[in-house]
């Protein structure tokens, strides 16, 4: 899963809003060149970690659009959107 429990606090890596969407995630990994990312909330708090394996697996699902924030996808993808494969 992409998402990391405990420890994702400390996780370090470029640190990203988690409204950024899949697509920009996915540019920033790219250039970057760094197969995971720590996101972050409002207040620049670390909320979670997401992959390149599990974000590329998200947006190769049916479901997936360019609109799909990071937030919305925290929890788990929304109805209709699941990870391809």
């Amino acid at each position: 899963m992409a998402r990391v429990g405990e420890g994702h606090r400390h996780a370090s890596g470029p640190r990203i809003p988690d409204d950024m969407t899949v697509e920009v995630a996915l540019s920033l990994m790219a250039g970057a060149r760094v197969d995971h990312l720590v996101l972050c909330d409002g207040d620049d708090q670390s909320t979670g970690l997401v992959t390149l394996a599990w974000l590329a697996g998200l947006r190769d699902s049916p479901a997936y659009t360019d609109r799909v924030r990071l937030r919305d996808v925290l929890a788990g993808p929304p109805e209709g959107l699941a990870l391809a494969g």
